[in-house]
């Protein structure tokens, strides 16, 4: 709670090193996140390291003080939304690598390192870091560990759980601990590292992260598929899979999200088909060449046209495109409701066909894309917030799409978190005795309920 008796004034007193903000406009910035959802935080502070981590973690214990952790603020569940006037703690200024160890394949970071500079850094010297957020270029990776996010090549890779070795984290009362090992294998004790990632800030702050690493690959191959049947495009997908070859990204776009993207960055696609596959291979020259001739013949045997990628330069203007779809997506409508469902794969065609019945029954356009490879899909329900009715309509609409994710063997979220958008729904997925387990871990590390309120449980 952030409403006890206690003065922002005392607070700059106590902790007089710390950078703490008041003004209004920092309180705006830092009071919204991509879900579109805003609350103003009753401020702003940005500690420098782990000590000054610990000694605004005390005294928010101590004086019962709310503290809503952020990374960079795109998330899209409301994860950072500071509710009821919580602190902003902002990790932006612990942004460092701080060791790369090349002998054992991992990097010590700070959470606020930028996910796609990292990258940038790490491939220079020849390495590789396989988890790739569509907002990799503007992300945090304590942001990233908070979510447990994923992308496009955890189809093949993993998601970021797979890559935290060690954790640093502070707890609600200000005392630090570390989780995890730095050795490839340890299975001492409870994986209190798994349960911090994906956490969303609500157990603990993060303040460095041990990531594994891996050596960049020989070569890449990028694949587009184009379809004119949408269930052809998701039976593709299956029988990708099914043939034994993993692709590195297997991404799925609608025509109506190629439609946004051509228009908000051109790059050539034609707009007259019903749906594309992007798919990419990396490894030795001679293996991914006959995989892609493979995956060639069964997206054409599809009906698709497929062509390949000449060079680096066409294949980023293809994950330009791709990564252009959510902000064309909101220049379109900025008001979208984006859920981000997953299910078996060879169950993409029947949830496919669902979304189509949706759209059509309501009367309300849903524009889909995403990663098919894992059956990760992005749905958006293209509705304008000032149009009171129909937005009620299109919230209603959210639990429909998520009892049809649920009967075909789903998940109401695989990449975005639960936050504030999606606690209404968690019991539709999570039965009550598990709940209440989850709840009583919540109330063992944050018995005063201070870090992050609100979030994956609710109010």
């Amino acid at each position: 709670m952030v409403n006890g008796s206690y003065s922002i004034n005392k607070i700059i007193d106590v902790l007089p090193d710390i950078k703490l903000s008041l003004e209004p406009e920092d309180l705006t910035c830092y009071g919204f996140d991509a879900s579109g959802l805003e609350r103003h935080p009753s401020a702003v502070i940005w500690p420098k390291n782990t000590d000054e981590t610990v000694k605004i973690m005390r005294y928010a214990h101590r004086n019962e003080i709310s503290l809503t952790p952020r990374g960079a603020g795109t998330g899209m569940t409301g994860g950072s939304i500071p509710l009821n006037g919580s602190i902003v703690l902002s990790f932006e200024k612990m942004n460092r690598l701080i060791e790369l160890d090349s002998n054992n394949l991992n990097v010590i970071v700070e959470p606020g390192i930028i996910n796609g500079r990292m990258q940038r850094d790490l491939e220079y010297l020849g390495f590789f870091y396989p988890p790739d957020p569509t907002s990799m270029n503007f992300c945090t990776i304590g942001g990233n560990v908070a979510e447990n996010a994923g992308g496009p090549r955890a189809l093949k890779y993993g998601v970021t759980k797979d890559y935290v070795m060690e954790l640093e984290a502070v707890l609600p009362d200000g005392k630090v601990i570390t989780t995890g090992v730095r050795t490839p294998k340890g299975v001492v004790g409870y994986d209190l590292t798994r349960l911090l990632t994906g956490s969303e800030g609500t157990l603990a702050v993060i303040t460095k992260v041990r990531l594994r690493i891996l050596p960049l690959p020989e070569e890449i191959v990028t694949l587009l598929a184009m379809f004119n049947n949408l269930e052809a495009s998701g039976t593709a997908v299956s029988k990708i899979i099914a043939s034994k070859i993993i692709p590195r990204t297997l991404e799925f776009m609608d025509a109506e999200t190629i439609a946004a993207v051509e228009k908000f960055r051109p790059v050539g696609i034609p707009v007259k088909i019903e749906s594309l596959l992007l798919i990419e291979l990396d490894g030795h020259p001679s293996a991914i060449t006959k995989q892609a001739e493979k995956i060639a013949e069964i997206c054409g045997s599809l009906g698709a046209e497929v062509k390949m990628a000449e060079n680096a330069i066409a294949r980023d203007k293809l994950w330009e495109a791709r990564r252009a779809v959510s902000p064309a997506l909101y220049n379109l409508n900025p008001t979208k409701i984006n859920e981000d469902i997953v299910v078996p794969r060879d169950r993409i065609s029947d949830m496919l066909k669902g979304l189509r019945k949706l759209s059509g029954e309501n009367g309300i356009k849903i524009v889909n894309f995403g990663h098919a490879g894992d059956g990760n899909i992005h749905v958006n329900i293209m509705v304008d917030r000032d149009d009171t009715e129909r937005y009620k309509k299109a919230k209603a609409l959210v639990k429909d799409i998520f009892s049809l994710t649920l009967s075909l063997g789903g998940t109401i979220s695989g990449e975005h978190g639960v936050g504030i958008t999606k606690a209404p729904y968690i019991s539709m997925e999570i039965k009550e005795h598990e709940l209440n387990l989850m709840k009583g871990i919540k109330g063992l590390f944050d018995p005063k309920n201070i870090l992050n309120p609100g979030k994956i449980f609710g109010s």
